[in-house]
Parts: C-alpha cells; sequence; structure tokens
C-alpha cells in the first residue's frame, strides 16, 4: 500500500517516536492522520486530529475505532518502559503495567481496529516492537517479556489476517532519540530514520523492520543457545 492518500492512526503521538511519525506522514501525502494520546489536548503536531486514546481502556480503544472508522494504516506506537528487573523489582506492579500496555494494549487495538482495516483494504497494522523483544537486559526484564510477548502477538495476528488484504509490520529497533531513552548515552536511532524504514517496509509489504545493526544481530542469535547471545551486547 501507498503512504500518500492513506488515512492512519498513530496511537501516543503526542510525542517521541509517535509524534514523528504522525508528522511524516502528512509529509508523505496522507490524506488523514489521527494521533492518539491520554489527552487529546497534548497533541499538538500541526494537521494531525487529536483522538483520546490510553489503549488500556476498552470503552476509549471502541470510541476511538468508531471515530476513526476510515483507518487503512495502524500505527501500534503506545507504550510504557518501567526500568524494573523481573526478581529484584520489590513488587510486581511495574511488570503488569508493562504487559498492560505493550501487550494487551497493542492486542485491543488490533481487535478492535482489524475489521475496519479489512473493510477499507489494503490496509496495515504496524506494531513498534524493540530489539527487547529478543535480548533482555536484567535491568529492565519486565520490558523484555511484555515486548516479547508483543512481538509473538504480531506474529499470530499476521497468520489470522493471512489473505485478508492487512499487511502485518513489526518495527524492531534499540535505544531511540526521545524522551523514553533521555537517560542513555550510548548511539540512539533518530526517530526520523525510525519512521522512514517503517514507511518503506509498508509501501514495499515487508512484514519486518530491523532498524540498526544491533537489532539485527539480536535477530540473528535467536537459534543460538541461552547464554550465548553477547554479539548482541556491542555497541
Amino acid at each position: 500500500m501507498r503512504i500518500q492518500g492513506a488515512t492512519a492512526l498513530v496511537s501516543g503521538a503526542n510525542r517521541g517516536l509517535g509524534q514523528v511519525m504522525a508528522r511524516l506522514f502528512l509529509q508523505r501525502g496522507a490524506q488523514r492522520v489521527y494521533g492518539g494520546a491520554r489527552d487529546p489536548r497534548s497533541v499538538l503536531e500541526p494537521g494531525v486530529i487529536p483522538v483520546r486514546l490510553a489503549i488500556t481502556d476498552p470503552e476509549q480503544v471502541a470510541a476511538a475505532a468508531e471515530m476513526c472508522s476510515d483507518v487503512t494504516l495502524l500505527v501500534n506506537n503506545a507504550g510504557v518502559l518501567a526500568d524494573s528487573p523481573l526478581l529484584a523489582a520489590p513488587e510486581l506492579d511495574a511488570a503488569r503495567a508493562e504487559m498492560e500496555v505493550n501487550y494487551f494494549g497493542t492486542l485491543a487495538m488490533c481487535r478492535a481496529f482489524a475489521p475496519l482495516l479489512m473493510g477499507n483494504s489494503p490496509g496495515a497494522i504496524v506494531n513498534v516492537l524493540s530489539i527487547a523483544s529478543w535480548f533482555t537486559n536484567p535491568a529492565m526484564g519486565s520490558y523484555s517479556a511484555s515486548k516479547a510477548a508483543a512481538w509473538a502477538l504480531t506474529n499470530g495476528i499476521r497468520g489470522e489476517l493471512h489473505d485478508t488484504g492487512v499487511l502485518v509490520v513489526g518495527v524492531h529497533c534499540g535505544y531511540i532519540d526521545t524522551d523514553m531513552a533521555a537517560h542513555v548515552t550510548g548511539p540512539k536511532n533518530t526517530p526520523e530514520a525510525i519512521a522512514e524504514q517503517t514507511f518503506a517496509a509498508v509501501e514495499a509489504g515487508r512484514t519486518e523492520v530491523l532498524a540498526d545493526e544491533r537489532t539485527r544481530r539480536a535477530k540473528a542469535a535467536l537459534g543460538l543457545a541461552p547464554g550465548t547471545t553477547a554479539s548482541a551486547r556491542r555497541p
């Protein structure tokens, strides 16, 4: 499908990658772009239509699907990172929050919008995942678990939507230069680079984006035995 003329909904469009994606959709000729955020007043990108959308709220997800029924391209970008380990965390609240947003929230959006996308075919679902889908940093183990679950979700809905005209794209990358990674001093991807690679994949009909060399090494290491993925750690 083409970005030009598409109608897109980007969750988490009030900042970071989501805001950049919404902006570039318009620059690339999308006919309409909806920007989802918990507080729609925080969606400030000119030309983007604000949508009240907490992806963990079933009523707001349903209302967004009704409001944005003309969507042809759904970008599930909204996510949360708690920087919480699996065993050393004092309680399970962070792990539950990450799973609620990164997995269950993404699943709720896919369930709500898949029928619309099938009706508006050709359409696409883009799930913004992470290198953490395949590589677990012990300091943020519960985030990695939620992203691994979201990767499995992405593969699952791709199978269910096979032959419906709906493309399902998983976007994997390392750190992105946004507020979420403001504390990181190492190499980061620009949100513009991630957006452009994503758009290229959608237009080419590709199902996966491996946005940087570190992510490509992590994917290649999946077949190795646990404990032998050191190559994915190198900057």
